[in-house]
């Protein structure tokens, strides 16, 4: 078997990275208050009103949904298959697709963790209630804010009251 030319191996890993890198610009969610889902429109949703009396900063898991330890699978097995020639490049390829793999899985949880805050609220009524949302660049929300908390059965959300 032939070996890939040296410029054609740098274009593959190049275009490896780049669609490990989209693959993971796609798990990336928005758990902001101003962001929706798709299905979250026209629903129903409860409004009650009230004050943060209490805000605590807290870092929200990265998602793990199975893409980037494929994309990092992929990525590898062709970074390895580069590797060698025979048994030596098979193994390289199983070698690279796993170490892929388990690093892929790592940078999606770490590119799509984020910070957030735990928002205590004492509502209107007397009641208190405790919500968790990523934090918002723009639209910081502070203790003694009055909100409203958004409520669809599902989901909440803090946003501040205009």
């Amino acid at each position: 078997m032939k070996l890939l030319p040296l410029g054609l191996k740098r274009l593959l890993s190049l275009v490896s990275v780049a669609t490990f890198s989209l693959f993971l610009t796609g798990c990336m969610t928005d758990l902001t208050g101003s962001n929706y889902d798709r299905g979250e429109a026209r629903s129903l949703q409860t409004v009650q009103f009230g004050e943060i009396v209490e805000m605590e900063t807290v870092k929200l898991d990265g998602t793990q949904s199975g893409l980037g330890a494929v994309a990092g699978a992929a990525t590898g097995g062709i970074a390895g298959s580069t590797i060698g020639g025979g048994k030596g490049k098979s193994l390289a390829t199983i070698a690279g697709a796993v170490a892929g793999g388990v690093l892929g899985n790592y940078t999606e949880r770490k590119v799509t963790e984020s910070n957030g805050f735990n928002l205590t609220i004492r509502l209107d009524n007397g009641n208190y209630v405790s919500v968790v949302q990523q934090l918002e660049q723009g639209n910081s929300l502070q203790v003694g804010d009055r909100v409203k908390v958004l409520s669809n059965g599902r989901n909440s959300r803090v946003v501040r009251t205009r």
